[in-house]
């Protein structure tokens, strides 16, 4: 009869247990969700092309595609962006941006498919979006006169920015 009353205890005890947990309130932050509308002009499906200037000094052109929505109740942004050339997918990504504690400033986790991956610095700045790789890069991302999706990445040389990469994508999604 003890063991009895144990298994029953232990059996009422985990049905409290489980009712607790999925009775817990699901709770959204608007203040981050706010603060994420700022990078709202990137959403949608985007396609165009570009060029980089690589390491060898030549210049390369590519067709891109990116595809960009709100996920986790808009407290995260999704990016997967692809890039073709000459038939071959020279590039394949995933990032995903959150916000940081400071106003206009942001996490960029990005995934490539080679296995790399990071978390790099980000921020709003003037209706800009810019991230960085390194202290060296930085890319700048805004929506052109014609609300096409305009990039561009610079290289610094110490006193000026060299540019190495434009993209400019249509929205059609």
């Amino acid at each position: 009869m003890k063991n009895l009353t144990q298994i029953l205890s232990l059996i009422l005890l985990s049905l409290g247990i489980s009712t607790y947990a999925t009775g817990q309130q699901y709770e959204l932050n608007p203040e981050i969700q706010e603060r994420m509308k700022q990078l709202s002009f990137l959403e949608g499906k985007w396609e165009g092309s570009g060029w980089m200037i690589s390491q060898d000094q030549n210049r390369y052109t590519f067709e891109q595609t990116e595809e960009v929505k709100f996920q986790l109740s808009g407290t995260h942004l999704q990016i997967e962006g692809k890039g073709v050339s000459d038939g071959e997918v020279i590039h394949h990504a995933l990032a995903m941006i959150s916000p940081k504690t400071e106003e206009n400033k942001f996490e960029f986790s990005s995934y490539l498919q080679s296995g790399q991956k990071g978390t790099f610095k980000a921020e709003m700045k003037e209706g800009k979006f810019y991230w960085f790789p390194n202290e060296q890069v930085r890319y700048i991302i805004t929506l052109n006169e014609k609300g096409q999706w305009f990039e561009i990445g610079e290289y610094n040389m110490g006193d000026r920015w060299i540019q190495f990469f434009e993209m400019t994508l249509d929205k059609v999604e």
